[in-house]
């Protein structure tokens, strides 16, 4: 009964010692180094893909890691900034909070943990032009033209009589006038013959 206790007892102890053993072995599967791959800018953001040396896994846990940038002349020097997770290039790209200006700049990434990296690379950020302004006055497009008309009948002018015509006109009508006051004159005349004539006819015996 003894000998049958103590044989399961030796199996249990056997197999906690292996899960020791191998505990150290199943945490060091991705090997010691990581592999910083420098992959360029994305608005001015520097970006990298971090992953295992050994067997190129993303790396899942927490990562700490430093950006330095240095312009192409050497005279500006921008950083240490911390790598964040890059939602837009999952599941091993990072990038910083940060934008670089525009511009030729030498960039190198250092990562201290889980395991050791180094990554470097020249970045190049374009000059972006500003977007026009949507809110200033719009030129009012021009009236359009009224559709042309027919034109206007001109009218007939209307004689007028000539310099010359109106005192030929006002010398016949002086002339009627004139005419017709010697007939009635001479009308006049005989019928006051007539009536002497007849008084002196009367007087006589």
């Amino acid at each position: 009964m003894r000998r049958r206790t103590a044989f399961p007892a030796a199996l249990t102890s056997l197999g906690a010692l292996g899960l020791i053993l191998l505990s150290p072995a199943a945490a060091h599967a991705h090997g010691d180094t990581v592999k910083v791959v420098v992959t360029g800018q994305r608005a001015g953001h520097v970006t990298a893909d971090i992953t295992w040396e050994n067997d190129g896994d993303a790396v899942d846990t927490a990562v700490a890691a430093t950006v330095n940038a240095v312009s192409g002349d050497g005279s500006r020097t921008l950083g240490p900034w911390r790598l964040v997770r890059d939602p837009a290039a999952p599941p091993a790209g990072w990038s910083t909070a940060e934008t670089l200006p525009p511009g030729s700049w030498k960039v190198s990434v250092d990562v201290g943990f889980p395991a050791l990296g180094h990554g470097e690379r020249e970045v190049g950020v374009p000059v972006v032009d500003p977007a026009p302004s949507t809110g200033g006055p719009t030129a009012s497009p021009a009236p359009a033209s009224p559709p042309a008309s027919a034109p206007a009948p001109t009218p007939t002018p209307t004689p007028t009589p000539s310099p010359a015509a109106e005192p030929a006109a006002a010398d016949r009508s002086a002339a009627w006038w004139t005419a017709a006051g010697v007939c009635v004159t001479a009308f006049a005349g005989a019928a006051v013959g007539v009536l002497l004539r007849r008084r002196r006819a009367r007087r006589r015996p």
